[in-house]
């Protein structure tokens, strides 16, 4: 864990986010400022700077829960699309392994509060 971490504080739960899953591993949350609606991260919990320091056996669990996340987003959101969108170098805001899962984002709608869609998606 790094000290100035957004996400590894978020992991170890010294700062509040709307978690929709949570394992020994990783974390599925609403991402703070989406893109669009249902803009979803998947993150480890162990500190991994980008893609290519990240193991390839997390690296694998975080795209199979992406995959289950993804339908689960289309589904409830009525979508037909979905972008998986992985950052680095300067495009990595946070410095944080992460991916993103972006419903239908060539319209970036934005239909629904962060609570609204967080209630959604938290029912099983």
């Amino acid at each position: 864990m790094k000290d100035n971490c957004l996400f590894c504080k978020i992991a170890t739960h010294k700062e509040n986010a709307k978690i929709l899953y949570e394992d020994d591993d990783v974390m599925v949350i609403m991402d703070a400022y989406p893109d669009t609606d249902g803009h979803t991260l998947v993150i480890p919990k162990k500190h991994y700077e980008d893609i290519y320091s990240i193991d390839s056996e997390v690296l694998l669990k975080i795209i199979d829960i992406g995959k289950k996340y993804a339908t689960k987003l289309m589904t409830t959101l009525d979508k037909s699309a979905l972008t998986f969108l992985v950052n680095y170098g300067d495009a990595q805001v946070v410095k944080h392994f992460h991916l993103h899962l972006l419903p239908d984002f060539m319209n970036k709608t934005h239909k629904f509060s962060k609570e609204e869609l967080y209630d959604k998606l938290i029912k099983d």
